[in-house]
């Protein structure tokens, strides 16, 4: 059977109190079917065979029922009612209590219901915090490799920065070795250069012959010719 969603409370009697609408069950509606002809037997017969007025309890200030109908009682006359009133009678309390019935399970399923979604709300947030936790715990643990990594990267860098700093330090050494052995032989040579004359023997003649001819130069032209010849031969060496 379908059914839709009902609110519904307790009275002072702790009864069902329907406050919206429901659509009962086939089973309930069939049963409630079956009291048409006694309600309209007692429309036929409203008053009791005497010609008076049904009993009321409430002139006697007897208790009502749960119901609110009250069941058939002795008239003032002392005849009791009908067997078709006390039918009746019986017919609506049990369509009462199936209505009773009814509305306590829908109650008891709207208690469920509500519940199952409260346990399924709780077991979300529970897994949602559940992710966000191992969500994080993967961040602390990439974090830190990548931490390690840099630390690796960064000792590595150093290392290779010593390394070419040696490097740096030992061509420079044998740079500055190299020159200054370079300067020593460049020194050295100069000097020897420099005490050692270049055609001393022909330059004494070329003064001689200067001296001694000093109208007639032309006469030391060959010597001069040589000279030049032993400073250029001396100048290529």
């Amino acid at each position: 059977s379908e059914s839709r969603k009902v609110s519904f409370g307790l009275d002072e009697r702790e009864q069902v109190r329907v406050l919206q609408g429901i659509r009962l069950s086939e089973d309930v509606v069939n049963r409630m079917k079956e009291s048409p002809q006694s309600k309209r037997d007692n429309q036929r017969s409203p008053c009791s065979p005497s010609g008076r007025a049904p009993f009321s309890p409430a002139a006697t200030g007897e208790p009502r029922s749960p119901t609110g109908i009250q069941p058939p009682m002795a008239s003032d006359s002392g005849q009791k009612s009908s067997a078709a009133e006390q039918e009746l009678y019986r017919r609506y309390e049990q369509e009462h209590a199936l209505v009773q019935e009814e509305l306590l399970r829908l109650a008891k399923r709207e208690r469920e219901a509500a519940s199952e979604a409260l346990n399924m709300a709780l077991q979300w947030e529970r897994n949602n915090i559940k992710e966000e936790r191992q969500r994080a715990a993967q961040l602390v643990l990439e974090l830190q490799g990548r931490e390690a990594e840099l630390k690796r990267q960064e000792a590595f860098y150093k290392e290779q920065l010593a390394r070419i700093e040696r490097k740096n330090a030992e061509i420079y050494k044998l740079t500055s070795e190299q020159y200054q052995d370079a300067a020593s032989k460049a020194e050295q040579w100069i000097k020897r250069r420099n005490t050692d004359p270049v055609c001393a023997s022909l330059q004494s003649e070329i003064l001689k012959c200067y001296q001694e001819n000093k109208r007639e130069v032309l006469k030391c032209s060959e010597l001069a010719k040589e000279y030049r010849r032993c400073v250029s031969t001396a100048q290529k060496v």
